[in-house]
């Protein structure tokens, strides 16, 4: 019997040094990947939507390096790129993958079921066929929708209080955008009812011929711009701003980055904010939550940005009640 207790005693105590020992070993660290449409961050050129990402999850508690790993990949604008950047992130074993990059959201989709996507999407996930519905979104993607073409009237109606009269209007976009989501189309309901002509202007990436698209403008008799939100665009809005101050052009852009960089003003869902809301649906998968369960959010803060150092530049007079309707101004 004493031999029996003290085999027993003796077991007993070797369990509990091994779940000693498991509990003092580092557990392992989440790894995130984050892929962005964008050219590679520089200190002319950073990545606010990348730093919006990062500042979330940090208020979230996570510390880079210490109880999370962030892998961050650019696509440069090149949306062949984004297959190669998903396959090398799930190489990897990332955890998660956020992405607000179309062509890297299509790529996720197609390489991978089991891994949670987190998406930033400008357009309807649902009519794209990356969930099932916002409430239940079913597989493996969930995230944000910013609702960019659903805002494309708003757009219009403000370009038109801002410049009265107007009667032609070209949208700037990049030709190699999916067809998916052409922002062409979203457009011309508005500009039907406003009895306004679209003048199409696509360039083409990696070195897109801006100048020579702001003459084609210029000689279709357009006298404002919508720039349609692409990251190769928003990689070279600081040349746009300049060449829309130089041909005199008022200028609506998809978000507010663009008009910090001079352009005349935008009208979009709050891009950082919508950043830091993707780090949550990061913390809850970690936590344990399944993507199918996290219903798709849709933003509640919006921003109409104006710039008035560019109003004078280009010699443009505001009126009192348009600037009223601002939630920032630029002076």
């Amino acid at each position: 019997m004493k031999r029996k207790i003290g085999a027993l005693a003796l077991c007993a105590l070797l369990f509990a040094l091994s779940l000693s020992a498991q509990a003092q070993q580092p557990g392992k660290i989440p790894r995130i990947g984050f892929i962005s449409g964008r050219g590679i961050p520089t200190s002319a050129t950073p990545d606010p939507n990348a730093r919006a990402f990062q500042q979330g999850l940090r208020d979230l508690g996570y510390t880079e390096g210490k109880n999370i790993v962030l892998e961050l990949r650019y696509a440069e604008g090149k949306p062949d790129r984004a297959a190669s950047l998903v396959s090398e992130l799930l190489r990897l074993n990332v955890d998660v993958l956020v992405t607000p990059y179309s062509a890297a959201i299509d790529a996720a989709k197609q390489a991978n079921k089991t891994i949670p996507i987190i998406i930033i999407t400008l357009g309807d996930p649902v009519a794209d066929g990356l969930v099932d519905s916002l409430a239940r979104p079913g597989g493996n993607i969930t995230g944000l929708t910013r609702l960019t073409r659903d805002l494309s009237g708003k757009r219009l109606e403000l370009l038109k209080e801002v410049v009265p009269g107007i009667s032609r209007v070209g949208i700037l976009s990049d030709a190699d955008t999916p067809v998916k989501t052409k922002p062409f189309k979203y457009y011309e309901p508005a500009a039907h009812a406003l009895k306004i002509q679209l003048q199409p202007l696509e360039v083409r990436g990696p070195t897109p011929d801006l100048a020579e698209a702001f003459q084609t403008a210029v000689n279709a008799g357009v006298r404002t711009l919508i720039i349609v939100r692409t990251p190769l665009l928003i990689d070279h809005r600081k040349q746009i701003a300049e060449l829309a101050i130089k041909n005199r052009l008022p200028l609506m852009a998809e978000g507010n980055d663009f008009v910090e960089a001079g352009c005349l003003m935008s009208y979009a869902a709050s891009e950082p904010e919508s950043f830091r809301r993707a780090a949550t649906y990061v913390d809850k998968i970690l936590k344990g939550r399944k993507p199918a369960d996290l219903p798709v959010e849709q933003p509640t803060k919006f921003e109409f940005i104006i710039n008035l150092t560019t109003a004078k530049q280009i010699g443009l007079t505001i009126s009192p009640n348009v600037l009223a309707q601002a939630d920032r101004i630029i002076k």
